[in-house]
């Protein structure tokens, strides 16, 4: 299974997805050594997650390599690696206090003599297949806080990324009882993967997320989808025209608009619409590529080269449409790779699928609004529900409006806020997912099971209680 480079376009790397006895069997250790890491308890478990951190810091150099090969990019490799180890930090200093607190003892019941207690079981085998649009990151988001509760992972990560495997690989081997494996292949191996985990988090798109859904729901598997997004951007008639445009830039243009959370859609109160616009195709028209040196430019290339015959069809037809772009709207062929400069499109109406379909490339569609309510309502207007953003003139205004969308996180003066913090749980709206929030307690809580314990300590009801008397 050949990979591409998305710098050069060529066809450099290979992968060997296991056969179906292989992979069963590669389960089966896991399984058999998840009892031993769960007997390790929190505090445990979090010196082994301490661990795994310092071996990965110890292979940055052969990760970020990898990651640069499989992503074309450099500074959005570093923070990956940086991130990974935050999270490691992150779960393993809070896990053995989330565990204590989700297993209360001798609490009383509503019967005056029954007290109760839970015991927690973590799922045993937890499966993750993960995308290529942040390959460390989004094959260990799920992974760590599912090593942190007790349960042993399997990590699918996608075959469109999949050098940083190896480095991250020899840094699991490091660390003494890490029940973690990934697993090389494309959709055929996540499928078999589907049935024989005990819990599986998908993040992806909503077409394959809705297979892995029907996939998990007939082997009874509980499942955590993280899917599209079409995040919408409100810009408000009491915003700074000028900031909002660099909040929209940013919140559409990192990593490439590779991103689920990235800005897809743009409302701006039509008093400011021409500032805005002004600035907005100013500073995209800036904007440089990471080509020919990695190091140097703002926007790395398309990591999969059908994604930017997506974002080309999308663009081609808002144009026929009745569409204008302002700036950009042609992907570029560098050296074999693809790249597009932010694109703005203006004119632009829900009936096209630059506003409908989530588009994954730094594509900035606008649309003039004359009322809050409007805005609200445009924004509303979608399948999605991922995360939104509002800027206002104050954060008491933009609160107001934040309050009504129909989406599980939005930013405040800001852009994509849910890719740099996860702190609070979340619930993703509409078709953006399904299952537990993998932010906040719940990111670990999720793969627990508990049992509840409870203790008579009087005297039994005896079966007289519950006779009928007439």
């Amino acid at each position: 299974m050949k990979v591409r480079n998305p710098r050069t376009g060529r066809f450099d790397h290979a992968v060997a997805p296991p056969s179906l006895a292989e992979l069963e069997a590669l389960l089966a250790q896991l399984r058999a050594r998840q009892p031993a890491w769960a007997a390790l308890e929190a505090s445990g478990r979090a010196e082994r997650l301490q661990a795994f951190a310092r071996a990965i810091d110890e292979r940055r150099a052969a990760l970020q390599a990898a990651l640069e090969a499989d992503t074309g990019r450099r500074t959005l490799s570093t923070l990956e690696i940086d991130t990974v180890l935050k999270l490691l930090a992150r779960w393993a200093e809070r896990a053995p206090a989330i565990l204590a607190a989700a297993a209360p003892c001798n609490r009383p019941s509503t019967l005056p003599s029954v007290t109760w207690s839970v015991t927690l079981e973590p799922v045993e085998l937890v499966g993750v297949i993960s995308p290529w649009n942040f390959p460390l990151l989004l094959a260990l988001t799920d992974a760590i806080p599912a090593l942190a509760a007790g349960a042993a992972v399997v990590v699918k990560p996608s075959e469109v990324t999949p050098r940083f495997m190896g480095p991250l690989r020899a840094a699991a081997a490091a660390v003494p009882d890490l029940p973690l494996a990934l697993v090389e292949g494309d959709g055929a191996t996540g499928a078999a993967l589907v049935p024989r985990v005990d819990f599986l988090c998908f993040t992806g798109s909503l077409a394959t997320g809705r297979k892995v859904a029907v996939a998990a729901a007939e082997a009874f598997v509980p499942v955590s989808l993280e899917l599209g997004g079409k995040d919408p951007l409100i810009v408000l008639a009491s915003a700074d025209p000028v900031r909002a445009a660099d909040v929209a830039l940013s919140g559409a243009c990192r990593a490439s608009g590779q991103a689920c959370q990235s800005i897809e859609r743009i409302y701006v109160a039509r008093p400011i619409l021409e500032p805005f616009l002004d600035a907005l195709v100013a500073r995209a028209g800036a904007v440089r590529p990471n080509h020919p040196d990695i190091g140097v430019g703002d926007l790395g290339p398309f990591i999969w080269a059908p994604q930017a015959e997506v974002v080309a069809a999308h663009i081609a037809e808002a144009v026929a449409r009745g569409a204008r772009v302002l700036t950009g709207g042609r992907i570029e062929t560098r050296d074999g790779g693809l790249w597009l400069a932010p694109t703005v499109l203006v004119d632009v109406t829900h009936d096209m699928a630059v506003m409908r379909e989530e588009t994954f490339g730094p594509v900035l569609p606008v649309m003039a609004f004359d009322t809050v309510d409007e805005a609200i309502a445009l924004a509303n207007d979608s399948v999605y529900g991922l995360s939104a953003a509002v800027v206002a003139g104050t954060l008491a205004e933009a609160e107001a409006v934040g309050r009504r969308l129909k989406v599980g996180a939005v930013s405040l003066n800001d852009a994509a806020l849910t890719a740099l913090v996860a702190d609070a749980p979340k619930t993703s709206f509409g078709h953006s997912g399904l299952g537990p929030s993998r932010a906040g307690e719940e990111g670990l809580t999720r793969f627990l099971r508990r049992r509840v314990l409870y203790a008579q300590h009087g005297e039994p009801l005896p079966l007289e209680a519950f006779s009928e008397r007439g």
